[in-house]
C-alpha cells in the first residue's frame, strides 16, 4: 500500500506538471490526494507495528522532523521556482520536483521496508472491504462544509453548509450502524474514540492542523500582495521555523516518554501566542504595516509550537491503541487532520479575503489570525484536559 500510495503520488505529480488545462490540473491534484491517502496511513501503521516504548516516540518525533522540514520548506522552495523560472514554468517545476522524490522513496523503500509476513498475506479484508457509501457521505459531507467559504458568500452557503453539517451526522449514524455489524466494515472504526488518550490526543492534533497550515497560506498571501514582497520572501519568511523543527522534533521524539503531556500543554500555549503575534503583525499605524519581522516572528514561534505538538500528540495519541488497530487508528487521524486542513484553508482564506475587499489586506490579515487564535485556545483547553487524564 505504501508503495503503491508513493507511485500513484509521483505519477501524477508529473502529470499535473505537464497539465494542459486548469480542469486536468485540478484532476490531477485530487488524484495525488488518492496517492497520500494511500501511503500516510502505512507510515504511522508500521511505527505503530514496529516500535515499541521510548523508541516509538523517537520514531514519531523522526516523522514529525520530516513532515515539519516539507511543510516549512515548502513555501521557500516554491518561492524559488517561481522567481526564477519563467512565468510558465515555475508553477509547473513545483509539482515536477516531487518525481526524483518519489523515485529515491520507491528505492529506499523497497530496499530497508520489511517484508509482508505470511500472516498479513492470507488476513481477511481487501478492496472487497472498503466503505464506499461513508467515503461518499464523508466527502460530500466535507465538500458542502467548506463551499460557503470558497464559492457561495451568501444565504445559499449558509443553507449549503447546513447540509454539510446533517450529512456529517447521517454519515456518523451509517458508521456507526455498520460497525455494530461488522467492526471491520465501516471506514472509521468508532471504537477508537473509546480511548481516551487517542480522542484527547487526536483533538489537539485536529485543531492545530486546521489553524497552522492555513496561517501559512495567509502570510504567503499578505507577504505578497499586502506587504508588496515576492514570493522568494513569503517562503524566507518560514526558514526560522525550518530550522526549529529540523533541530529539536527528534529530541522531543526522545523524551516524549517522560514528558509528552507537559510539552503538548506547553507547545499549545506557544501556538497561541504565534497567532497573536500574528495578529499584531497586521496593526496598521499611520498608514504603514508594522514590519515584516512581526510576521517572521509569529511564524518562528508557531515553528517552536510545531516542534513540541505534533511529536507529542502523535505518541500520545496512539500510546494505548491494540497494534491490530494501528493502521485503522493512522487512518482516521490522517483524514481527520486532512479534512480540518482543507476547511480550516477554506474557512480561514475565505475570512482574509472577505475582509480584505471591504477594506485592506491588513484587517484580512488581522481577522485571519483572530480565527487561527480561537483553534489554538481550544487545541491548548484539550491539551490541557489531556495531561489531567494522563497526571491521573
Amino acid at each position: 500500500m505504501f508503495l503503491a500510495g508513493v507511485a500513484v503520488f509521483g505519477l501524477t505529480s508529473l502529470a499535473a506538471a505537464l497539465a494542459p488545462t486548469p480542469l486536468v490540473l485540478n484532476l490531477m491534484r485530487f488524484a495525488m490526494g488518492v496517492g497520500s491517502s494511500l501511503l500516510v496511513p502505512q507510515i504511522i501503521g508500521m511505527i505503530q507495528r514496529l516500535f515499541t516504548g521510548p523508541t516509538r516516540g523517537n520514531a514519531y518525533g523522526l516523522m514529525s522532523t520530516v513532515v515539519g522540514l516539507g511543510l516549512a520548506l515548502g513555501p521557500l522552495i516554491g518561492g524559488l521556482l517561481i522567481d526564477l523560472a519563467p512565468e510558465n514554468i515555475g508553477w509547473r517545476l513545483v509539482l515536477a520536483i516531487n518525481v526524483p522524490v518519489v523515485v529515491l522513496a520507491l528505492i529506499f523503500a523497497a530496499l530497508w521496508l520489511p517484508k509482508p509476513q505470511d500472516d498479513d498475506a492470507t488476513s481477511p479484508g481487501g478492496l472487497g472491504r472498503l466503505d464506499p457509501v461513508g467515503a461518499v457521505l464523508l466527502a460530500a459531507a466535507v465538500v458542502l462544509i467548506m463551499l460557503p467559504f470558497i464559492q457561495f458568500q451568501s444565504a445559499l452557503g449558509a443553507v449549503l453548509g447546513g447540509a454539510g453539517v446533517v450529512l456529517l451526522a447521517v454519515w456518523v449514524l451509517w458508521e456507526r450502524r455498520l460497525g455494530q455489524r461488522d467492526p471491520g466494515a465501516p471506514m472509521v472504526d468508532l471504537r477508537l474514540f473509546t480511548v481516551p488518550s487517542f480522542t484527547w490526543n487526536s483533538l489537539v492534533l485536529i485543531l492545530y492542523f486546521a489553524g497552522m497550515p492555513a496561517m501559512g497560506a495567509v502570510v504567503a498571501v499578505y507577504v505578497q500582495q499586502g506587504l508588496g514582497h515576492g514570493a522568494l520572501i513569503a517562503g524566507l519568511v518560514t526558514v526560522p521555523a525550518a530550522i526549529l523543527v529540523v533541530a529539536f522534533s527528534a529530541q522531543v521524539g526522545k523524551r516524549v516518554h517522560r514528558l509528552g503531556p507537559r510539552m503538548l500543554v506547553v507547545g499549545t500555549t506557544t501556538a497561541v501566542l504565534s497567532s497573536v503575534v500574528l495578529a499584531v503583525s497586521a496593526l496598521v499605524t499611520n498608514g504603514v504595516p508594522a514590519s515584516l519581522w512581526w510576521v517572521v516572528a509569529g511564524m518562528t514561534i508557531n515553528g517552536a509550537a510545531q516542534t513540541l505538538i505534533i511529536p507529542s500528540a502523535q505518541t500520545l495519541s496512539m500510546q494505548e491503541v491494540p497494534e491490530h488497530m494501528a493502521g485503522a487508528s493512522g487512518g482516521v487521524t490522517q483524514t481527520a487532520q486532512r479534512i480540518v486542513t482543507a476547511t480550516g484553508m477554506a474557512g480561514v482564506t475565505g475570512i482574509y479575503y472577505a475582509v480584505s475587499a471591504g477594506a485592506d489586506h491588513a484587517d484580512g490579515m488581522f481577522a485571519a489570525a483572530l480565527l487561527i487564535t480561537g483553534l489554538m485556545v481550544a487545541a491548548a483547553v484539550a491539551a490541557l484536559i489531556a495531561a489531567r487524564r494522563a497526571s491521573r
